[in-house]
C-alpha cells in the first residue's frame, strides 16, 4: 500500500488509456526516465466554481507540454484533445472539487543507453488536492527567500521554454539548500549575475506602482501564471516593464512576489543574500522588502487571480475548462462529497 498523506483525495490515476487504483505499480525500475530524467511534465490546477471544478488554462499548459516533448524528441502517443478528455476523466474518477493535476510523459522500459532508441514514450496523469506550494501562511504573510550561490541554466544551453524532468534536479538542489538553512525558498541568479527565478516560480517586482519582471532571455521558464498576472495587471491599468532584474532592483523593490501554478501569487517580504559562500550564513546580509508585509498591488493581483480561477469574472471565462458539462452534473457527482483534505507541498 502506498502512503497517500501527501496525495489527499487520490484514488485513481490514468496510464496509457486505462485507469488504475492508486496502489497499482507497473513502471519498471529500469525505465529510461528513472535513470536519466528523460521526461516532460506539467503542473495544472483545477478550482471549484459555481459550475463545478474548472481547469485553469489547460490549453496553454498542453501547448507547452507538446513543445516540451518536441524538445526531448518525443512522439506524443495521444492528441491534445485526447489528453484533455483523459484529464477530465481522472478528475471525475477522483471526485475532486479542487485539484493539482500532473501529466507526465516519459521514456519507459526498453534500453538504458543515453539515446532511448528502444524505450517507448508513455503518458500518465494523476490528480490530488495539493495546497499552496509555500503554505497558506506564506501566501498571506509573505516568505523569506535566499539568493542562491548557483546560477540558473543559460538560454544558450537549452530551450528553456520546455519543462524537462531532468532540469528540475537543479531546482531540487537549490530549494533543499534554502530550506535546510531555514528559508522558505531560494532564488537563482543567471550566468550574468542577475535575478533569474525561483526553483519553480517566476519573480515579479513592484517599484513606484509599476510591475517589473524578466523574460526567457534571462534564463527563466516564462510561466503561465506569470503571463496571467501580467495580463491582469495591464487590464487593471498597471504599467508593466519586462527587462533584466539586477540584485539591487530586487532588494530595493517596494514589493516582490512569486508566481506559479503551485505558488499562485506568494509575496516575498524578506530577502537574504547568500551569494558569498565564504561567509557564515549568520553573516549574510538580510533585507526587508517594503514594510515587511505583502504590498497593496501584490494583494490586489492575488485577489484578482483568485477570482479569475474560480470563474467569478466572466471576461476571463475562456481560460477555464469545465470538468462537467453542467452544474447539475457536477452536483450529481460531487454533492455528497465531504470537504476535501489539503496537504502542503
Amino acid at each position: 500500500m502506498f502512503d497517500t498523506r501527501f496525495f489527499p483525495g487520490a484514488r485513481k490515476y490514468w496510464h496509457m488509456g486505462k485507469l488504475y487504483d492508486w496502489n497499482t505499480s507497473h513502471v519498471h525500475v529500469m525505465s529510461h526516465a528513472l535513470h536519466y530524467g528523460s521526461s516532460v511534465f506539467e503542473g495544472i490546477r483545477a478550482y471549484n466554481t459555481e459550475r463545478g471544478p474548472a481547469i485553469f488554462r489547460l490549453s496553454e499548459h498542453l501547448d507547452r507540454f507538446f513543445l516540451s516533448a518536441k524538445t526531448l524528441n518525443m512522439e506524443v502517443p495521444y492528441t491534445k484533445a485526447e489528453i484533455v478528455e483523459a484529464i477530465k476523466r481522472v478528475m471525475k474518477e477522483n471526485r475532486l472539487r479542487n485539484a493539482y493535476i500532473r501529466p507526465n510523459l516519459f521514456y519507459a522500459y526498453g534500453n538504458l543507453g543515453l539515446v532511448p532508441k528502444a524505450s517507448p514514450v508513455e503518458l500518465t496523469i494523476g490528480c490530488w488536492n495539493w495546497g499552496a506550494y509555500l503554505g497558506e501562511e506564506g501566501k498571506q504573510l509573505g516568505v523569506h527567500v535566499l539568493i542562491l550561490p548557483w546560477k540558473r541554466w543559460h538560454i544558450s544551453q537549452i530551450d528553456l521554454r520546455a519543462k524537462l524532468g531532468g532540469l528540475y534536479v537543479q531546482s531540487n538542489i537549490g530549494a533543499t539548500y534554502a530550506r535546510r538553512l531555514g528559508f522558505d525558498e531560494g532564488v537563482f541568479l543567471n550566468m550574468e549575475g542577475r535575478i533569474a527565478e525561483g526553483p519553480g516560480e517566476n519573480v515579479i517586482l513592484v517599484k513606484n506602482g509599476r510591475l517589473h519582471t524578466n523574460d526567457y532571455r534571462e534564463s527563466i521558464l516564462e510561466g503561465i501564471t506569470r503571463s496571467t498576472i501580467l495580463e491582469l495587471a495591464r487590464d487593471l491599468g498597471i504599467n508593466v516593464t519586462v527587462a533584466p532584474i539586477t540584485v539591487e532592483d530586487f532588494i530595493q523593490a517596494d514589493e516582490i512576489f512569486f508566481t506559479g501554478t503551485a505558488a499562485e501569487v506568494t509575496p516575498i517580504t524578506r530577502v537574504t543574500d547568500g551569494r558569498d559562500k565564504n561567509l557564515a550564513p549568520e553573516k549574510w546580509p538580510e533585507y526587508v522588502i517594503g514594510d515587511g508585509r505583502p504590498g497593496p498591488i501584490t494583494r490586489q493581483l492575488a485577489e484578482r487571480y483568485n477570482d479569475v480561477v474560480r470563474g467569478r469574472l466572466s471576461q476571463y471565462e475562456h481560460w477555464l475548462t469545465y470538468v462537467y458539462d453542467s452544474a447539475d452534473e457536477a452536483l450529481r457527482y460531487l454533492g455528497t462529497i465531504e470537504e476535501e483534505q489539503v496537504t502542503k507541498f
